[in-house]
């Protein structure tokens, strides 16, 4: 590891210049001094190495990052020491987390992954790299249809569209129904989110009913089999073309992120209809949605970019950070993720 290397490298120059001959330089790093060097050197590393104390998310570049990435390494990983948190940190962080006790999944590092984190250095544990998700492949599997599977589909910062897809059997293991209005008392599927996302909407509606305004969640996450019962029933009556306007290809949809949300009001009789946009709720949705971590995914005028037609009710659950820069830029959540993916 670099760290490492850094201590036993002078060790061993120090070696070379006092030592006479190769068979002096061989007893010497056979030797146990020099083994004891190596043990003590290793120690120190893990002393001094310690988990960030910052909210880090992919495409996120500081000094933090290398900390962090040194972190993991100590106890197993082996990820290069750049300062930018990249697809391969994502995956690593995902990767712990899985098999962690106390952290949410979701490829971020936040206080809960640093806690965890802490535990394996005070405990002196190791991990093994990819029991908890496998590495992604060099080549990525592409379904039936020729569209990129998604590596990390556990990633809150994983785009899904006509280009990347879900795995078939992709189902998020954090699903939970969150506390707000439904129009619907039946326990669905659609009622339920991932965690983080599902919290995220409850202060979101929180602060609309502070405002004097009510919103309903209308449909949260679908399987991939409702999908293509979707997309199947919409096909047949509209054709697959049209149909993939404004309907998603099974494994193209972000609601089997358990990510997305789609949100009405009486307004509009609890419709999803581009009216609601225009509605005091779909305006206030629209401006205020970012302070919660959710962008409006499909805005009007980017329809040539997004692959769909204009969606002011479909919330996508990004984080603060993210929602926040594809807000202010007037950008696509496609636009986000290719002016900073390197």
């Amino acid at each position: 590891m670099q760290l490492l290397s850094w201590i036993i490298f002078p060790a061993v120059c120090l070696m070379l210049i006092t030592c006479p001959s190769h068979e002096s330089l061989k007893e010497n790093t056979d030797s146990k001094a020099f083994k004891q060097l190596i043990t003590q050197a290793e120690s120190y590393v893990k002393e001094e190495t310690t988990p960030p104390d910052a909210y880090l998310q992919k495409f996120d570049q500081d000094e933090n990052v290398q900390l962090l990435k040194a972190a993991l390494n100590q106890i197993g990983y082996d990820l290069e020491l750049s300062d930018f948190y990249d697809e391969e940190l994502t995956w690593a962080v995902t990767d712990f987390q899985i098999q962690s006790e106390n952290a949410s999944i979701s490829g971020i590092y936040d206080e809960a992954t640093k806690e965890e984190l802490l535990s394996y250095f005070k405990e002196d544990k190791n991990i093994e790299p990819g029991e908890g998700l496998a590495h992604p492949p060099e080549e990525p599997e592409v379904t039936e249809a020729g569209t990129e599977v998604v590596g990390n589909p556990y990633d809150e910062l994983a785009l899904v569209n006509k280009s990347f897809a879900l795995p078939e059997n992709y189902i998020p293991e954090d699903l939970m129904v969150p506390d707000v209005p439904f129009p619907f008392t039946e326990d669905l599927p659609k009622k339920y989110m991932r965690e983080n996302a599902a919290h995220a909407l409850e202060d979101l509606f929180d602060a609309a009913e502070d405002a004097g305004l009510e919103l309903f969640a209308q449909s949260g996450y679908r399987s991939y089999d409702r999908q293509v019962e979707v997309f199947s029933a919409n096909a047949s009556q509209h054709g697959e073309d049209y149909a993939n306007t404004f309907s998603a290809r099974p494994g193209e949809s972000e609601h089997q992120t358990g990510l997305a949300m789609d949100v009405t009001s009486a307004e509009v009789n609890l419709e999803l209809v581009t009216e609601f946009g225009e509605t005091e709720e779909g305006k206030w949705l629209a401006e205020n949605a970012p302070e919660f971590g959710f962008i409006i995914r499909f805005p009007e005028g980017k329809e040539d970019i997004t692959g769909y037609q204009y969606e002011p009710w479909h919330v996508r659950y990004v984080g603060e950070k993210a929602a926040k820069y594809v807000t202010e830029k007037g950008i696509t959540f496609e636009e986000y993720i290719e002016q900073f993916d390197k």
